[in-house]
């Protein structure tokens, strides 16, 4: 019997060591998945909604560092795609896209479910093609899959349904395909211009992105014969966080004030695999050192002195040895003071006050306390990631994903699913908001059928609302960010999932134990203050003349109550800890 083109698709992706792909099956797939059952060596990852097919198979990637695979039928079923895509491309994380299409003689007919994904996915991909004939295999599917995984990035194949019937070209295979692993080094006379200017400054601060996976004690050791404080941006806190003297925390929009000030003080900024996009974060004066191994993105944030290209970890050996010893450490220290005054100030928000409802920096502690050491967890955008990065406490083994380029809603309970398919024995937490679980509640599902005991975290403040910040920062009245809630552990047990809801500070302690205790999916859900506010590191004028117009227009609309409860929330509690009060701490 002829091998199928569908056939040929299982072989090549179990040859490249793929175990599982994501997806919904559908008539312009089913050439495919009966090629899957009768095989056997590849597991169906059965989701409710395409989106979260992709956003699993991104943190899938992210997690394994492999290829992951996602698989959506034609028309609606492969569109839905298009927001987890984005968010892999944008993570740069190696995802194939298989997206079936309408039969090969009805495209352009305007025929029922017809779109054109090659032209859809074409932003959000670094490779995507039609097979318009089982001639051009394998040597398409080889492509797609060879430019995933070499940039780490997104490809997609669209195949006609009616193609994965046809006979595959007997051909020789490529061997399997997996990512070369060079390493990339900037030329030694590069080297030694920028260790001049290193050992002719004062006060250098260091920058660190994701492109400092891998690189934690080669960059720990050129801070230590720099002097420098480490600044991380937020993709980098799961690389740089743990076991670093010279950490002074975040910068950005949700960072840490002493990482701020860290960067505005230095007369060099060298970064190191960071494409932090704010640029209002940036020193103005400074000299700005940048590597990466991607060359198009030097200098696309900040007016550059010198770029490198290269792997940050064999640039930060090869360039520690030509700094010179014996620096003074007068801007670390003064890096590292402000950082422990910082430090300080957010741990004492982080407390139980008895109030209710439940301060969510108080719930975000107790779960970074309770969790494993090798703990995964993902944050919705919003609320949930500021609380992550300010208080997620990270170890050499723990992992941090979100959708921290692209800034989807939704994202964490999905990838917490893809995360926890490769080690159903991890601990794996999500931390979610009400809207973003709202959004795709009905995948909850997967998480029982398909045996995923991830561990769902929901701050539940009944409202959209870092949207809420966003609108009062411009001096707006809140409006159209009610969320009128479920209770969710009631919607998560008639799903089949441990449900437990806690309203009461005092309870908080125990059931997040509980939580984490308890084998298979569960919900907490966290009844959390609505009125916290998330205040950046630096606030300009125009925010607090918002701020000061917000307040105005909220007392003139008749919800002065409002005002109230943000003060109650935030200005009192702030107060009380600069003034000394104890609070108790579990």
């Amino acid at each position: 019997m002829p091998r199928r083109v569908a056939q040929m698709f299982v072989d090549t992706l179990v040859d490249a060591g793929v175990t599982r792909v994501w997806g919904l099956p559908g008539d312009s797939l089913n050439a495919f998945g009966e090629a899957m059952r009768t095989d056997g060596r590849l597991e169906w990852m059965h989701v409710r909604h395409e989106e979260v097919a992709a956003f699993a198979a991104g943190a899938d990637a992210d997690i394994t560092g492999g290829l992951a695979v996602a698989v959506g039928s034609c028309g609606p079923g492969n569109l839905h795609f298009i927001n987890g895509l984005f968010d892999a491309h944008r993570n740069r994380t190696p995802v194939l896209a298989i997206a079936s299409h309408i039969p090969l003689d009805q495209i352009g007919s305007g025929y029922f479910q017809e779109t054109h994904p090659q032209e859809l996915f074409r932003e959000c991909s670094v490779y995507t093609e039609l097979v318009s004939d089982a001639s051009q295999l394998p040597w398409v599917l080889e492509n797609a899959m060879r430019a995933a995984v070499e940039h780490s990035d997104v490809a997609v194949v669209v195949v006609p349904g009616d193609i994965f019937y046809a006979e595959a070209p007997d051909r020789r295979p490529s061997a399997p395909i997996r990512a070369a692993r060079p390493v990339v080094i900037p030329q030694e006379e590069d080297l030694r211009a920028v260790a001049d200017l290193l050992n002719a400054s004062q006060r250098v601060t260091i920058l660190a992105g994701a492109g400092a996976a891998g690189a934690h004690d080669e960059i720990v050791t050129l801070a230590g014969r720099l002097q420098a404080p480490i600044v991380h941006a937020l993709r980098g806190k799961e690389h740089l966080e743990w076991e670093n003297p010279y950490d002074v925390g975040m910068t950005g929009l949700i960072g840490f004030s002493s990482g701020y000030r860290a960067m505005l003080k230095a007369d060099v900024l060298l970064i190191l695999g960071s494409d932090f996009p704010y640029r209002q974060f940036y020193p103005e004066d400074a000299t700005v050192i940048q590597v990466d191994l991607r060359g198009e993105q030097l200098g696309r944030r900040t007016a550059l002195d010198v770029g490198l290209v290269g792997d940050v970890r064999p640039t930060a050996r090869a360039l520690t040895p030509l700094i010179a010893e014996g620096r003074n450490s007068r801007h670390l220290d003064a890096a590292l003071k402000h950082y422990r005054r910082a430090r300080e100030e957010l741990d004492d928000l982080a407390t139980d006050d008895g109030k209710t409802p439940i301060h969510p920096q108080y719930l975000t502690r107790l779960v970074s306390q309770h969790a494993a050491s090798d703990a995964i967890f993902t944050a919705d955008v919003g609320s949930p990631t500021v609380m992550a990065a300010r208080y997620l406490e990270m170890t050499k083994a723990r992992r941090l994903v979100g959708s921290f380029n692209h800034g989807s809603m939704a994202n964490a309970m999905p990838q917490a699913l893809g995360a926890q398919a490769e080690d159903r024995g991890r601990q794996v937490i999500a931390l979610a908001g009400d809207g973003g679980l709202s959004m795709l509640l009905g995948d909850l599902i997967t998480a029982t059928q398909a045996n995923l005991p991830i561990k769902v975290v929901v701050y539940n403040n009944s409202s959209l609302n870092f949207v809420e910040l966003e609108m009062k920062a411009a001096g707006l009245p809140t409006f159209a960010t009610d969320l009128h809630n479920p209770k969710f552990a009631e919607v998560a047990t008639a799903m089949g999932l441990t449900g437990i809801r806690v309203e009461d500070p005092a309870d908080l302690e125990a059931a997040v134990v509980r939580m984490l205790a308890t084998e298979g999916p569960v919900v907490l859900d966290v009844v959390t203050a609505r009125e916290e506010l998330s205040l950046p590191p630096a606030i300009e004028a125009a925010q607090a003349r918002g701020f000061a117009l917000w307040a105005l227009r909220t007392v003139m609309s008749g919800r002065g109550d409002e005002l109230l409860d943000l003060a109650d929330t935030n200005v009192w509690r702030r107060l009380t800890d600069r003034k000394g009060r104890k609070h108790s701490r579990t």
